[in-house]
């Protein structure tokens, strides 16, 4: 099975829609599949969205690979970019605003609930839920003119749908000039190795096991050591945002300490005092030692580093003229800086 990482997806009634990774990010969608999971309750919107020979295809076959509609790639775009946009210094992609995405979204969400009502239903966040999101922090920031336009449409989308309160917060958006402020910095790095160090090593983050918009996407940012005195220290350098995080040490693959990580500056860090068992083991040559920062559940389906590596390099390919306002905001903030 692709992993999400690699197969963006809008959650349909009835249905999933999926979309080619690489001809999403290249602005190239020219197609889009459709797979059913519940074709009565995916029927009564499939023919308006795809016509009634396709819908007819697809519901015989419990699928069918139609033209792309513009405003379900956007929609998928988006929330792709929600969950996976990898934001790096060393990646050279900048981190985006979440709030202009969620905005972004919000538009999107309702040009697909005009072109195909019920599509949706409840299975994707509402224009509402997502207009909401992106103004729970404070001033929206981006082009003063674009986000007025979005927040424009959305009024009108409100006022149609009855929704008063959003209709006039959304005519009146309260704006910011800048991108939002986060906590991204290289890092101090782990300490030089030397007596006292037992055993020491580097690992990468699995965006799989983290929340989004947090953490560095490069790859080798996790810094571990165990020293002498009995303590396992975790540094996890590049941090966008604060979350709960916790890095899971093992060995031969069996888990043996679990470090708390905190917010510093510009990282995440941790130390965790391990007992003599796991101190001797430390030392014991052909031990491997691994450790993973998140969910560190056998459930969770992760990522590899070809996966992200290929990931970066669609989106580090994006030709300007499909950039989302989002991306646009970051590009001008990252401008600014230099």
């Amino acid at each position: 099975m692709t992993h999400p990482l690699h197969t963006p997806v809008v959650a349909a009634d009835g249905a999933l829609v999926r979309f080619a990774l690489a001809d999403l990010l290249g602005g190239l969608a020219t197609s889009m599949r459709i797979e059913l999971t519940d074709a009565s309750a995916a029927e009564p919107w499939l023919t308006r969205l795809v016509g009634a020979e396709a819908a007819r295809t697809a519901l015989e076959q419990g699928h069918a690979d139609v033209p792309a509609r513009p405003e379900l790639a956007t929609l998928a775009l988006l929330l792709w970019a929600r969950r996976w946009w990898p934001a790096g210094p060393r990646l050279g992609v900048p981190s985006l605003d979440p709030a202009l995405l969620d905005l972004e979204a919000a538009v999107a969400t309702a040009a697909v609930e005009d072109v195909a009502e019920g599509l949706l239903d409840g299975f994707e966040a509402t224009p509402a839920e997502l207009f909401d999101a992106a103004v729970a922090s404070g001033a929206l920031t981006g082009p003063a003119g674009e986000v007025r336009g979005l927040c424009a449409r959305l009024a009108a989308w409100f006022d149609a749908q009855d929704d008063v309160e959003r209709a006039e917060a959304a005519a009146e958006p309260e704006i910011a000039g800048g991108q939002r402020a986060y906590a991204l910095a290289a890092g101090t790095g782990p300490g030089s190795p030397g007596a006292g160090v037992l055993a020491e090593g580097r690992a990468s983050v699995d965006w799989a096991r983290v929340p989004p918009g947090v953490l560095d996407a490069a790859e080798d940012t996790v810094t571990w050591r165990i020293v002498a005195a009995g303590r396992l220290e975790v540094e996890v350098a590049g941090a966008f945002a604060d979350a709960v995080l916790t890095a899971v040490a093992t060995h031969n693959g069996e888990p043996f300490a679990e470090v708390p990580l905190a917010l510093g500056a510009g990282q995440f860090a941790g130390s965790v005092a391990l007992d003599a068992a796991a101190t001797r083991l430390a030392a014991t040559p052909d031990v491997h030692i691994g450790l993973v920062v998140g969910v560190a559940a056998e459930g969770v389906t992760g990522t590899t580093p070809a996966d992200r590596a290929a990931v970066v390099s669609l989106v580090r390919a994006r030709p300007p003229r499909v950039w989302t306002l989002a991306e646009r905001a970051a590009a001008g903030d990252a401008a600014e800086e230099f």
